[in-house]
């Protein structure tokens, strides 16, 4: 973490360029953003055009109005710190979850999914973050110079989540059979997050998505006993360093998985 630390700014506390704007300001910030960018249409337009964008420099005007339309729609839907137990279940949108860490299941590209409308969970928290977040990770990219490994982790501020930062890493792909080193690659993902996160002091609590278990084909409830198998292994080396570990389902099959484990 200490190489590309000062190149996001990472203990930086995060000042956007305008402050978070009524809903009824929602249609004319949107309407001005796509003017800028040179494109017309709704909300959905706008997520597509920032959702395609390359990492590039943004004027501080234009993001001012962005600025005030994300934080404008950020909501919060839960606390971590108010969930019960040290690790725990919640069912919900991770990008709507008040902690001070969540974890994205990136692609080795570490800069988000370029498929406007796409419904992974590296599409959503991008999407909610606000396009900083993209600029962070290119810049963590540029000074590795090689894709993300897969079971590594990376990290950046939050910006317009209602996480303070985000854990970035790249689980395995499952191509027909589950084998042993897929198992053993999902689980340094969650070592490796874990690991990244109790550098920061600030991060008491961080909340999992369920990395893997989307396009990238690992099976659900084997992939829920990898994940609770190595948070607690690794709680019960450090048993203070986090307050609360939630792991975040949005499914029936991953809450009843999850809740049959813990």
């Amino acid at each position: 973490m200490l190489g590309y630390r000062s190149a996001v700014a990472l203990d930086e506390p995060f000042r956007p360029l305008g402050a978070p704007a009524p809903a009824e300001e929602f249609e004319e910030l949107t309407s001005r953003a796509l003017r800028m960018l040179g494109g017309r249409g709704d909300r959905r337009s706008l997520r597509a055009v920032l959702t395609v964008r390359e990492p590039a420099p943004i004027d501080p005007e234009l993001m001012a109005v962005l600025d005030a339309l994300l934080g404008g729609e950020r909501r919060v839907d839960a606390d971590a710190r108010t969930l019960p137990g040290p690790v725990a279940v919640w069912r919900g949108d991770i990008t709507r979850l008040r902690a001070d860490a969540i974890v994205n299941a990136a692609n080795d590209a570490l800069l988000g999914c370029f498929q406007p409308m796409h419904g992974c969970v590296d599409n959503a928290i991008h999407n909610a973050a606000g396009p900083r977040l993209r600029a962070d990770c290119r810049r963590i990219v540029d000074l590795h110079g090689t894709p993300e490994p897969t079971g590594t982790a990376k990290i950046t501020r939050g910006y317009h989540l209602p996480a303070s930062f985000v854990l970035h890493t790249v689980g395995p792909v499952v191509h027909g059979e589950l084998e042993p080193a897929h198992v053993a690659a999902l689980a340094d993902s969650y070592r490796a997050c874990l690991d990244l996160a109790a550098e920061v002091p600030g991060i008491r609590t961080i909340a999992f998505c369920g990395i893997s278990t989307g396009i990238f084909g690992f099976p659900k409830r084997p992939a829920a006993r990898v994940a609770v198998g190595a948070v607690e292994d690794w709680l019960a080396l450090r048993p203070c360093r986090f307050d609360r570990v939630v792991f975040v389902v949005f499914g029936d099959e991953d809450e009843a998985a999850y809740r049959e484990l813990l």
